[in-house]
Parts: structure tokens; C-alpha cells; sequence
């Protein structure tokens, strides 16, 4: 695409962000009682902001005007953080963490896939130099301290001499014995040939009868042929097989590759110039128009000294730096405005202190009638309905899309085909820059120059301002104080050591691990397409795949992934994965670490075993791991097999490991996480019956059941997973069997199996040899898969957490609320008897 697409592309995506926040303006101050209105309204507002979403995102990646995109950034980061908001209001009104849109998107026209959250490429681009230098660090400390995971190298065994010469001797007589017979098999069909020549001597074979016989056998085949060709196109035709070039990459996306690699070497080379040009574009200024502007600055200053001497008849008092100088009274204000700001400012004194006098007089109200008065405000709030809660983000957006409109909606480009800098835009930017830097210094000059005009005119000294000013510094040291002295309690039990060191030490300790290369979307699944139909029929629907890979992409990467989105959108501080083994829980952990380039700290209780023993061992572990993890954020702590940190009781073999160690220090950890912290704990555990409910949830503020894969994503998995491992799908390997054959086994399980079966020499035979069912099936005897009562046992345990159990009471038709009300009005009855 050329510049000219991807600008239209924007200007589109512009204009529908512009309708989407009208209405979003509109539905703000509507109260709701109607509960499947809500969620369908917040469900409209989420699709299309995901769309919107999706569309900036490549906008951004693309587009190489520098202006542009800075202006792109700042909406793209709202539009995150809004999709984020509606994700939690959706969540607080439904109480479940998985949402189902079937019958929004039929009326949108939209199919699912379009649906899935981007991963912004720029939290990859923007520190790919960095994370490329860690990489390399941890790899040379890993081959330092022996830890990198050895290549896998084939062992061969030495034999005696005599064993040798007999395996050589038993492969060669097993050479000329198959020549022997390939000679032997010559001769006797030779033999036979001249047998039958002998029976029927020299009768002359009918001709005819021959040309039918092989006009038969070649009809027949040609037949056969053509009625499998058309069978093919009719099933292409229908939608039942891809046509023949499906699976191939086509040259038109290679071009499209490459151009988008281009594309990004523009983009760079641009953002250069354009720093080059914020630099020089000023110094010329400060060179032409600095003199002009310092000259009006003090003609504007003079004349309000005047103009306030012949008001008030008195000079005024100069504005401090603290307070922002002179650009508080003359900030985009003409004389006349700031003449009648002097005699607005008059009026207000002399209302304030009228005002102060009525208050003196008038007696205070009793505290009951304020609560008397909260009260019934709070019933009126309940009695209007739900109300969308405010938004963050909503401000940044309208900030953006007004910038947009204002400048570049109808602006005129012809002139700037490259899309480089524009000069105009930077020249009014550093204009102002250079006004607030001259007008500090003004400032100073004018200061002095009233201070000797009061001294000269009315003979005025200051001394009693400056007494204030002095006790109010005092007042504000002892605050600082106070504030340092509470910080101290918190103490860096590491000041003397650089992070450098504590980054490998943690590395040679093994907390601090490589991160496999592993993208979200190698995660593979298939959507849910009943979700809805299921609900309406009170059936609670398994997750699908798909729908945990979305999830994790808006709890985990997003947040990590940009620093403003962190700190405005709904806080996840941590995050719990439960499912059987095989469901891939660490590989969505690597994911989030590829994706976002984030540290990975592994604090699974069989890792910190016999690490950093004791107390003041433990708290110097966790110290050092959060101080490297906010040094070098995004960062993610990864406690594998999390159930044993919060065991009910400890099994005898594991009590030597202290698996218990963190149970405590946990929530604290969490405490310490601020907004800007981008730090993310995520847990993944296959046995989450065995922990103690309650601090486990505690801990874990979002909890995510990962179930084993349903129909529709084990055909998606088996025809992926052969294809990667070098297998090649014909007609005769038929893989709607083994979906359906394997029910209740993982992605795991089906990794193993073909990898077991696609060895190197089965590849290599697929030519002559098609891949069959059979063999895959073989291979799934040994093994054990996730039974249905398994799955049960994860959904009891789930409907236990606090999220479930409000799901369960919304479900039945409770309300909490009014569960809480009833309790207070027993207590209350009692209390009187």
C-alpha cells in the first residue's frame, strides 16, 4: 500500500472514532436498568473500538510522516486503554471473565477473526536494540556459568574390532544374496517369456482384439482420472477443501513483505530528521524572531504596570516562577482582557471577604444531617440504574481526534508526496518553547525593574510578603521530612550494588530465566461459535481456545506493553492460569515475555529451593528480584505449579523444599506494585483443589481456566501441527478421525504424537508412502487423556472463587446487594429485641 492508502486508511479510522465517541458522549449521562441492553451497548462499543483498535495499529506501523504518527501514538494508546475499560465494565456486570458476541457480530457483519487483539509491533521496535543487548548478556552469563541448555548431540558408542568386521560382513552378504535375486528373478522371466512364445508358436495375435483391449484400459483410466479432478473442483467449489495454492505464499504478499520492511527503514531515516530539524528550526528562531520577541514581552509587562498603577494606584505584585510568572496574566489575552481581569480580581477580594464574614456568623450543622443527606443521594444513585463508570481515556481521544480535525483533516499535502517533517508545524511548536524560555528571563529583568519603580514612585518595601513566604518554606520543609522519614522504613537492602551485578546474580541463581521464543498466535484454537445460544439456554459454555489467547493479550500484554496504558487502564497486578497438564499455561507465560520483551523471573517453589535460605535470606531474594524487575520492566514472575505456595498441607515428600516460602510475602510484593510498575505475577497451576482457597485468591486477582481443546480446535490443531513438523496433509490421512478420536487429550498429547511419528525417514517416504490415521492412533494407546469428571473438578473449584460464586448467586437470579441488606436488617432487628 502507498502513503496515500495508509492516509486514507486514517482519515477513515478518524471518522469513525469520531461517531464512536458522539455516541459514547451521548450514553454517558443515560442511566440503564435494563441489564441485556447494557451489555449489548458495552459489547457494540467494545467491537467497534477493536476494530478501530486494529485499523490504528497498522496505520502506525506504516505510515512514515513524523508528525503523524505522534499524533497516531496518543490515540492508539487511548483506544487501548478504552477497549481495557469496557473489557472491566463488561466483566463487573456479567461476573465472568469470558464474553460471547455471536449474535452482535451477525448484526455488524462481522466474522470472529476479526475480533482478535492486535499485539502492537511497536512494543518490540521502539527497544529492540535493548532487548537484543540483554539477550546477548544473559546468553554470554548462561555460557559462563555452564547453564545454557546443551544442543542435543548424538552419543556413538565404540565396538570391538571383531563386531565390527561381522556387521560389515552380515550387510555385504546381504547385498550380493539381494543382487543374486534380482538376477535370478531376470533369468526366470526371460525363461518364461520363451516358454510361451513355444506354446503358441507362430499364430499371429489378432489386431483387433488387441487395439480394444488397450483402448479399454486407457478409457478406463482416463476416466477415472477425470471423474477424481471434477470431484476435487466440486469440493473446492462447496468450501470443503482449500484449492491447490492455498497453503503456498503467494508473490504478491513476499512484495507486500518487502515494501513494509522499506517502509520502516523510511520511517526511521524521517524520525532522524525530524530530530535533526527540532533542533536547528529553533536555534534559527532564537536567531531572528529572539530579539522581537523579548522586545514585546517587556512592552506588554510595562504597560500592565501602568495600567494597574492607574486602576488601583498602586503597582501589582509580580507573579513568582512557582506560580508560572508573567504567563498567567498575559497567556492568549489582549490588553483589554487583562485591563478587565485587574478590576475582576478587584470585585472577587471584596466578595470573598463579605462572604467570610456571613460564614463566621452562621451556625455549623450537625453531623447526622450530612449523613442523613449521603444517604438519601446514594438511594437516588441506586434508583436511577447503572451508569457507565467515568473513563480515562475518553479525554486523551477527544484531545486527539480534536488535533485531528483541527490540523490534519483537510490539510493540503500535494507538496510533501516523500511525507517527511513540516516545517510550519515544528516552527509553531518551538515559537512557543522559545516564548516561556525568553519569558523567564524577561521575568527577571521586569522584577527588578518594578522593584526600582516602586522604590522611585510609591517607595515601597516587601518585607512582610517575604516573612510569609519564609514560614510557609518551613511548614513545607517539615513535610518533606515527615515524608522522607516514612520512605526510610522501606530500605534498599542492595544501595552499594549496581544492577548489573544483581542481574547476574540472579541469572547464575537460576531465578532470572531465558524466555523461549514463542508468539501468542502460535497459540492455536478455533472460536466459540455457540457461546450465546448456550447462555440463553442457562448451559454455561467452555471457553474456547481462542478466547483464553484474548484474554491474555488484554490482561497481560497490553498492559506490559505500554507504559501509559499501564498506568490509566484497570489495574492486573497478577494473573492465575488453571488447567490441566498439556494446555499449554507455560507457553501463554513465554508469550507474554516474547511479545512484550519482558525479564522472566521463575519463583516456583521447586526453583527456590534451597535458594537464599532462611528469613533474611527470603526477603533479600524478593528484594533483589523486584529491584531488577523495575529496573528493567516490563517484567513478568512466573510461579510455576502455584498450589504448592498455598498448600492446604504438605505432603511429607515435599517438606524438605519449604514449598510455602512466599505464602506470606506475596500479597506484600503485590502491595509494593505501583501503576508505574510494570510488573506482572503470573501463576499457572494443574492442581488448584490442593491450595487453600481463600489467600489463593487473595493473591491472584484474575483467575483463567485454560480447558482442553473442543472439536473445532483439535481439526485446527492436528492439520497446524502436522504441517509444522514437516508432514504433508493428503486425501488418504483423514483428519476430521483423529479430531474426533481424540477427545479429552491436549495440545500436549497431540504434539507428542506427531512428532513421534514424523521422524526424519517418515518424512522423507511421505512421497510414495501418504501419512494414514492409523499410524497417529497407534501411538495414543500409551497414553492417558483429561477426563470429563477432570474438567468438572476445574469448574467446581472455579465456582467456589469469589468471581464464581457472584456469577452463581447472578446466575440464580440473587442479588448481592440485597443479600448484604438483608444481614444488616437482622442485625439490626436483633439488636432492638
Amino acid at each position: 500500500m502507498s502513503n496515500a492508502m495508509y492516509n486514507k486508511m486514517w482519515h477513515q479510522t478518524q471518522e469513525a472514532l469520531n461517531s464512536l465517541l458522539d455516541k459514547e458522549s451521548q450514553n454517558i449521562m443515560e442511566s440503564q436498568n435494563n441489564q441485556v441492553f447494557i451489555f449489548q451497548m458495552l459489547a457494540t462499543f467494545y467491537i467497534k473500538y477493536v476494530q478501530i483498535f486494529r485499523n490504528l495499529e497498522d496505520v502506525y506501523d506504516q505510515i512514515v510522516h513524523p508528525q503523524k504518527r505522534i499524533l497516531i501514538r496518543k490515540i492508539l494508546d487511548g483506544v487501548m486503554g478504552r477497549v481495557l475499560e469496557l473489557k472491566n465494565e463488561m466483566v463487573e456486570l456479567e461476573l465472568t471473565e469470558f464474553h460471547y458476541f455471536d449474535d452482535i457480530l451477525q448484526d455488524l457483519k462481522l466474522a470472529p477473526q476479526q475480533l482478535d487483539i492486535p499485539i502492537p509491533k511497536y512494543f518490540l521496535k521502539e527497544k529492540l536494540e535493548v532487548i537484543k543487548g540483554r539477550e546477548k548478556i544473559l546468553a554470554q552469563i548462561l555460557a559462563n556459568t555452564g547453564l545454557d541448555i546443551p544442543e542435543k548431540k548424538y552419543t556413538v558408542k565404540g565396538i570391538p574390532l571383531e563386531e565390527a568386521v561381522k556387521l560389515i560382513q552380515i550387510a555385504e552378504r546381504a547385498r550380493q544374496g539381494r543382487l543374486r535375486a534380482m538376477f535370478m528373478k531376470q533369468i526366470f522371466l526371460q525363461e518364461y517369456r520363451a516358454k510361451q512364445t513355444r506354446i503358441l508358436g507362430e499364430k499371429v495375435a489378432d489386431m483387433g482384439a488387441a487395439v480394444l483391449q488397450i483402448q479399454k484400459v486407457w478409457r478406463g483410466f482416463h476416466q477415472r482420472r477425470k471423474t477424481e479432478k471434477q470431484r476435487e473442483e466440486e469440493m473446492i467449489f462447496l468450501g470443503m477443501k482449500p484449492p491447490p495454492l492455498f497453503n503456498e505464499v503467494s508473490a504478491t504478499v513476499i512484495q507486500a513483505e518487502k515494501v513494509s520492511f522499506l517502509r520502516n527503514e523510511v520511517q526511521v531515516k524521517h524520525e532522524e530528521n525530524y530530530k535533526e530539524a527540532l533542533v536547528t528550526i529553533k536555534d534559527d528562531l532564537k536567531l531572528i524572531e529572539g530579539p522581537d520577541i523579548k522586545e514585546n514581552l517587556q512592552d506588554q509587562i510595562r504597560h500592565w504596570f501602568i495600567e494597574c498603577r492607574n486602576l488601583t494606584g498602586t503597582f501589582p505584585e509580580y507573579p513568582n516562577v512557582e506560580e508560572g510568572g508573567s504567563a498567567i496574566i498575559f497567556s492568549n489575552k489582549t490588553p483589554q482582557q487583562v485591563t478587565e481581569d485587574i478590576i475582576a480580581s478587584q470585585e472577587e477580594e471584596e466578595k470573598n471577604k463579605k462572604k467570610k464574614k456571613k460564614e463566621a456568623k452562621k451556625p455549623k450543622k450537625p453531623k447526622k444531617e450530612k449523613e442523613k443527606k449521603g444517604a438519601k443521594e446514594k438511594n437516588k444513585e441506586e434508583d436511577d440504574g447503572w451508569k457507565m463508570s467515568p473513563s480515562v481515556f475518553l479525554p486523551t481521544m477527544e484531545e486527539g481526534n480534536n488535533v485531528y480535525k483541527d490540523l490534519w483533516k483537510n490539510k493540503d499535502e500535494s507538496w510533501n508526496l516523500p511525507q517527511d517533517y513540516d516545517p510550519e508545524l515544528i516552527k509553531q511548536e518551538k515559537r512557543k518553547e522559545l516564548e516561556s524560555e525568553i519569558r523567564a528571563q524577561v521575568d527577571e529583568l521586569m522584577r527588578q525593574e518594578l522593584k526600582n519603580l516602586k522604590l522611585a514612585v510609591d517607595r515601597e518595601k516587601e518585607y512582610p510578603v517575604k516573612a510569609a513566604k519564609k514560614k510557609g518554606d518551613k511548614k513545607k520543609k517539615k513535610g518533606k521530612k515527615g515524608k522522607k522519614g516514612k520512605r526510610g522504613k522501606d530500605k534498599d537492602l542492595t544501595a552499594d550494588r549496581t544492577i548489573e551485578s544483581l542481574y547476574k546474580e540472579l541469572v547464575e541463581e537460576g531465578l532470572l530465566i531465558q524466555a523461549l521464543k514463542v508468539n501468542l498466535s502460535d497459540y492455536i484454537g478455533e472460536y466459540s461459535y455457540l457461546g450465546t445460544t448456550l447462555r440463553q439456554v442457562s448451559i454455561e459454555p467452555m471457553p474456547s481456545l481462542l478466547d483464553v489467547r484474548q484474554l491474555i493479550a488484554l490482561y497481560g500484554i497490553l498492559p506490559l506493553g505500554s507504559a501509559t496504558v499501564h498506568e490509566k487502564a484497570p489495574l492486573v497486578k497478577s494473573l492465575l492460569l488453571a488447567g490441566p497438564s498439556g494446555v499449554g499455561k507455560k507457553m501463554l507465560v513465554h508469550a507474554i515475555c516474547t511479545e512484550t520483551g519482558a525479564n522472566l523471573f521463575n519463583l516456583s517453589a521447586a526453583n527456590i529451593a534451597g535458594k537464599y535460605p532462611g528469613k533474611n535470606g527470603l526477603q533479600m531474594m524478593l528484594h533483589v528480584v523486584i529491584k531488577v524487575a523495575r529496573e528493567l520492566q516490563p517484567s513478568v514472575v512466573w510461579i510455576g505449579d502455584t498450589e504448592k505456595t498455598f498448600y492446604k498441607k504438605v505432603p511429607s515428600t515435599e517438606r524438605m523444599i519449604e514449598p510455602k516460602r512466599l505464602k506470606k510475602q506475596l500479597p506484600k510484593i503485590l502491595r509494593l506494585l505501583k501503576p508505574d510498575d510494570r510488573i506482572l505475577i503470573v501463576g499457572t497451576t494443574q492442581r488448584p483443589f490442593d491450595a487453600e482457597l481463600q489467600s489463593f485468591c487473595k493473591v491472584y486477582q484474575k483467575i483463567i481456566l485454560v480447558p482442553r481443546p473442543d472439536y473445532a480446535s483439535r481439526l485446527v490443531l492436528w492439520k497446524q501441527i502436522i504441517q509444522r513438523n514437516g508432514g504433508i496433509i493428503t486425501n488418504a490421512l483423514n483428519i476430521s478421525c483423529l479430531a474426533k478420536v481424540t477427545d479429552g487429550f491436549t495440545q500436549g498429547h497431540i504434539v507428542e504424537m506427531v512428532q513421534g511419528v514424523l521422524t526424519d525417514r517418515r518424512i522423507r517416504q511421505q512421497t510414495y508412502k501418504p501419512l494414514t490415521a492409523a499410524e497417529f492412533i497407534a501411538m495414543l494407546t500409551r497414553m492417558s487423556p483429561v477426563y470429563q469428571e477432570e474438567e468438572e473438578s476445574f469448574k467446581n473449584w472455579y465456582a467456589k472463587t469469589p468471581t464464581g460464586k457472584k456469577r452463581a448467586l447472578a446466575l440464580t437470579g440473587g442479588d448481592i446487594e440485597k443479600e448484604k441488606d438483608k444481614g444488616k436488617k437482622k442485625g439490626k432487628k436483633e439488636k432492638k429485641k
